[in-house]
């Protein structure tokens, strides 16, 4: 049983960076991906970036492209996500989250918050 545990949440100014991390425990096979999702009050959640485990794909929101770095690090079982230049309408629970080949992402963290203030 896989699970994860978000961590790096806080508060910062417009501009600032954070990086955020999340550790995976369980079998995590390098096909499954790794994705970090927000979600703001009022708003659906939103895919932010992915990695696939192997470290052979990425993918990012628009919203975050050049500013937002996804990477991993498979001896800590450890996903991380650099935001650098975070903008107020970054603030949001940050969620991380992992789907093995041809399923929905269907394990989660629990969340971690980030505010940005402007």
């Amino acid at each position: 049983q896989v699970q994860l545990v978000e961590s790096g949440g806080g508060l910062v100014q417009a501009g600032g960076s954070l990086r955020l991390s999340c550790a995976a425990s369980g079998r995590i096979f390098s096909t499954n991906m790794m994705g970090w999702f927000r979600q703001s009050p009022g708003k659906e959640r939103e895919f932010v970036a992915a990695i696939r485990w192997s470290g052979s794909i990425t993918d990012y929101a628009d919203s975050v492209k050049g500013r937002f770095t996804i990477s991993r690090d498979n001896a800590k079982n450890t996903v991380y996500l650099q935001m650098n230049s975070l903008k107020p309408e970054d603030t949001a629970v940050y969620y991380c989250a992992t789907k093995t080949q041809g399923h929905t992402y269907n394990v989660w963290g629990q969340g971690t918050q980030v505010t940005v203030s402007s």
